[in-house]
């Protein structure tokens, strides 16, 4: 020991029997080593299996929120387009959402979630973030009706931007088609000219985008040209929309003819109903 401790002669002697011993050893530790890995290998297993499933659960409910994202963000899209349109038109806006569509193939109709509660009268303009899409057609307390532009039955006074034309665009049947009939052969009418709303009739205030001109064909034989249009708003695809009142509230009406009551000072008077007039 004194030896070994001042000069450390037995270090190599020491070095050879751990030699031999090792395998002792490891021989001994075997049956522990052996059934702590049999107990981390299954409780490995297990564990893999339980992160497994919770990850795929995660990822699912992650989807899940990823889909609702990006659904939010288009909505948000969709509302900053129409906020932005509603700066633009300088009118009284009141958002409205479409609760469903009518699946007739002759008639273009959605049902909106406003109604009278929020002063939604019938005949009130209905536009998008591009364009004029339609009017009220019917309204009850809490939804309203509403006919798209491309309706059949309806039909929307219209100017060319460029050259002030004025015209009726009616609706086709078809939601990408519009048609602008009487329109003579010798009037100045282009593809692609804007057509906006001309404010006649008392309805749709003047100004309002509608459609593009697509075609304008002229035939010799017929004394009107076969004019089409392709509407501006997004008829199939807007969810949110715009009803709108022109300042002041109830300006919808001035437009409309007054009822003579009196006749004015050195002005004839007015015939009355079943009057003969020369």
């Amino acid at each position: 020991m004194t030896v070994d401790h001042r000069q450390q002669h037995l270090e190599s002697l020491r070095a050879g029997l751990s030699v031999v011993v090792y395998p002792i050893q490891s021989l001994i530790d075997l049956p522990g080593q052996t059934g702590k890995w049999l107990r981390e290998s299954f409780a490995t297993r297990r564990q893999l299996q339980e992160d497994n499933a919770r990850l795929q659960a995660q990822h699912l409910l992650l989807q899940a929120r990823l889909q609702k994202f990006e659904a939010l963000e288009t909505e948000n899209l969709r509302l900053r387009e129409l906020l932005d349109s509603s700066f633009k038109v300088g009118d009284r806006v009141l958002i409205a959402e479409l609760m469903a569509v009518d699946l007739d193939p002759y008639r273009h109709q959605v049902v909106l979630n406003k109604g009278s509660r929020q002063d939604v009268f019938v005949g009130q303009p209905l536009v998008d973030a591009y364009g004029v899409m339609g009017q009220t057609l019917h309204v009850t307390p809490f939804t309203s009706t509403a006919m798209l532009i491309t309706d059949p039955a309806h039909a929307v006074p219209v100017q060319v931007n460029r050259n002030g034309l004025r015209s009726i665009a009616v609706g086709t049947g078809a939601l990408q088609e519009l048609s602008l009939p009487y329109i003579p052969n010798s009037a100045d009418i282009r593809v692609g000219d804007l057509l906006v709303t001309s404010g006649l009739g008392g309805r749709f205030p003047a100004g309002y985008p509608v459609a593009v001109v697509t075609t304008v064909t002229i035939d010799p034989g017929h004394a009107f040209a076969a004019v089409s249009a392709r509407p501006l708003s997004h008829l199939d695809r807007s969810r949110e929309v715009l009803l709108v009142w022109t300042p002041p509230t109830g300006a919808h009406t001035e437009l409309l003819p007054e009822p003579v009551t009196a006749a004015e000072p050195g002005a004839p008077a007015a015939p009355s109903v079943g009057e003969e007039t020369e």
